[in-house]
């Protein structure tokens, strides 16, 4: 057997068969039993015509049937597409065409919506979690497909500043390079580890960093359908978690419930935070109760994770990501390709055996992307004279809301679709809750628009993260470079204090 995820399923199954590998509120799976349910769903996903490489997207919540379904598609030698639950059927239609999907495994609440995609376009098959429930309980079974290491085994879909959803390919070489690396840092992940996630599994943190990352070291998932703070902190006491990983929203909410201040925290090793600025005070408070938060900086294209402070510096460089990894140089470039030297800006890239070997059929974006052996991020910063990274700006306008990337081009191109729309931009607003948060600033065609048609439009096209939270008209027509495309700096400039100056329209 191949160095694979099913062959650490299958070890993990014979050593350790009735511990628990993945509980969601009160269901648990044990490593015998996922061992098992996610072969017989593999081998009934290969009986019924999907081969090695196919494309099989999963679109579900977080569910205990979430991960057998996922390691399923996986052990089937397919390549699995994570949808998040929120996109629209238009959106997932975008993802199965982008990836080619023959086939997606849907949770019951959401199998209209994946029948509807289906509908939009080059037909695939909808198969309910009915079937993934009904094999739960069988016969004994460890099927599963080697495939090469550098074979694709997940394509995990981001949204660009382009406005062009692309596909992340992760490899089972990738795959073993991150666990490996996040193994060797200092307070990493570790062998037989209890892990929180209060995230969505169809993202980053929750397939590679939850999902995978737990069945190779044979550590606990405890999933979370959303986040409830009160109770994400009693289970850290209550299962002696060891990992918790997030945004910075997470983090704040768990330290705001009333059970932590009096709440034992002593088990957690390892939590790190990033995906947008994280407070000063909030570092303290969680110090307080003696857990450091580790900042990091990363992409999906990165591994999620590319570099993350040090423990000994978490309180001194608050404003600092760390300095790259064992083996994963961080560093910032000049746009000539010279490295900058300290305290110059630059836009930081990333080397190493943690980065994407691509995009999903997608070479122009590929090259664009990762040249010269670099992996360009499109975000701003410096480093110091002891090489730590500090995060400034994006290059790109991406909105990044609760640690989700949001395009502005998507969203301006729904929004200047609708009838009395003339022109649109969508910048980011500072929002307390979510970080950044989208809002529109549009120049009507005619009297007759309003801020609610707007948002009905968008409610109907998108999923409800991205729709604005503010809508601005305005008299004057947007401001606009010499080339015509729109003067985003300016724009940006022009609205700094939007939110003192507007109320939220949702």
């Amino acid at each position: 057997m191949a160095a694979t995820v099913g062959s650490a399923l299958t070890w993990w199954a014979r050593t350790k068969g009735d511990e628990p590998a993945v509980r969601v509120v009160d269901d648990v799976t044990t490593y015998r039993e996922l061992a098992a349910w996610s072969s017989r769903l593999a081998r009934r996903l290969a009986d019924g015509g999907v081969g090695p490489g196919d494309r099989v997207g999963v679109l579900s919540p977080n569910a205990i049937q979430w991960p057998a379904a996922a390691l399923a598609v996986i052990k089937a030698g397919a390549v699995l597409v994570p949808l998040n639950s929120r996109l629209k059927p238009a959106e997932i239609r975008k993802v199965a065409d982008d990836a080619g999907i023959t086939v997606v495994l849907a949770h019951p609440d959401f199998r209209e919506s994946a029948e509807r995609a289906a509908g939009l376009g080059a037909p695939f098959a909808v198969l309910g979690f009915a079937v993934v429930d009904s094999l739960r309980a069988g016969d004994p079974d460890d099927f599963h497909i080697d495939r090469a290491a550098d074979e694709p085994i997940a394509v995990i879909f981001t949204s660009g500043s382009t406005g062009l959803s692309k596909g992340v390919i992760l490899t089972t070489q990738t795959l073993l390079n991150i666990v490996l690396e996040n193994t060797l840092i200092e307070d990493g992940f570790r062998p037989g580890a209890v892990s929180l996630l209060v995230l969505p599994l169809a993202f980053t943190p929750g397939l590679v960093y939850g999902v995978l990352m737990t069945t190779i070291l044979g550590g606990s998932l405890i999933v979370e359908p959303e986040l409830n703070p009160s109770r994400a902190v009693t289970l850290i006491e209550k299962y002696g978690v060891q990992t918790v990983f997030g945004v910075p929203l997470i983090f704040e909410a768990m330290s705001r419930a009333t059970e932590f201040d009096t709440a034992d925290l002593s088990s957690l090793q390892t939590a790190i935070v990033g995906g947008a600025a994280v407070p000063v005070d909030l570092l303290h408070r969680w110090a307080a109760k003696g857990v450091l938060l580790r900042q990091i900086y990363g992409m999906t294209e990165a591994g999620g994770v590319a570099t993350a402070t040090l423990k000994s510096e978490a309180l001194e460089h608050p404003d600092s990501c760390g300095s790259g990894s064992i083996f994963t140089e961080v560093r910032v470039m000049n746009d000539d390709g010279t490295l900058a030297g300290p305290g110059e800006l630059g836009e930081i890239v990333v080397r190493g055996p943690l980065v994407t070997p691509g995009y999903w059929n997608d070479p122009a974006a590929t090259a664009q992307a990762i040249h010269d052996g670099w992996l360009h991020s499109g975000d701003l910063g410096v480093t110091d004279a002891e090489g730590r990274v500090k995060f400034v700006d994006r290059k790109k306008d991406l909105i990044i809301s609760g640690g989700i990337n949001i395009s502005p081009v998507e969203l301006e191109g729904v929004i200047g679709t609708l009838a009395g729309v003339a022109e649109v931009a969508v910048i980011a607003v500072a929002d307390e809750r979510w970080g950044e948060t989208p809002a529109a600033i549009i120049t009507p065609a005619d009297a007759t628009l309003d801020e609610s048609t707007v948002i009905a439009h968008c409610e109907t096209q998108l999923s409800d993260y991205k729709v604005p939270r503010y809508v601005v008209l305005r008299d004057s027509p947007l401001p606009r470079l010499p080339s015509g495309k729109l003067d985003k700096p300016t724009i940006r400039t022009e609205y700094r204090d939007l939110a003192s100056r507007f109320d939220k329209v949702r």
